[in-house]
């Protein structure tokens, strides 16, 4: 069912949370849960994932995560204050120890000049205090492979936060 770039992506992620004694949660926009889904799908990850929120709607953002209105006001719900504000607010609601949260325009309609289809922001949290955010435009390639690309960026996103982190008790 998944490409093994995919798979692969999904292991090491598994194998340095099991190492660690983390644990992690996500919060989709534009990926649906497909970020939550596909860790799902590699065995032994219960152990890791506590759960996903799945943010398509302002609404969700605002009800689940507690975004601010004033941030999708001001920014949109496709920016770095979003992604960042969504990833916070998935480690201020659950008891883990990583979040990431993913927002974007997937396509194919939906995009601007400003904000294309393909624009993705990414933003990963951890309970020590580290924020991290990434920006990808990874252009009209297909709603389905902007999907895919936007979950390989998220298991790199929590991998790198996950090799910062120390080592759980």
């Amino acid at each position: 069912m998944l490409d093994d770039d995919i798979v692969d992506a999904a292991r090491r992620l598994l194998d340095i949370c099991k190492r660690k004694k983390l644990t992690l949660a996500t919060a989709e926009s534009c990926t649906a849960g497909l970020v939550a889904a596909t860790l799902a799908d590699v065995p032994g990850i219960s152990s890791m994932l506590d759960r996903g929120f799945i943010t398509y709607s302002n609404e969700a953002k605002q009800d689940m995560l507690g975004v601010s209105p004033a941030t999708l006001a001001a920014h949109g719900a496709v920016s770095r204050e979003t992604a960042e504000a969504m990833a916070r607010g998935a480690l201020a609601n659950a008891p883990v120890d990583l979040t990431v949260a993913v927002t974007g325009i997937a396509g194919p309609d939906g995009g601007t000049p400003e904000k294309p289809v393909g624009l993705v922001h990414f933003a990963a949290a951890s309970r020590s205090g580290r924020l991290v955010h990434a920006e990808r435009r990874f252009g009209n390639i297909g709603r389905a492979e902007v999907r895919k690309q936007s979950v390989l960026q998220a298991f790199r996103m929590l991998h790198d936060l996950a090799e910062g982190e120390a080592t759980g008790e």
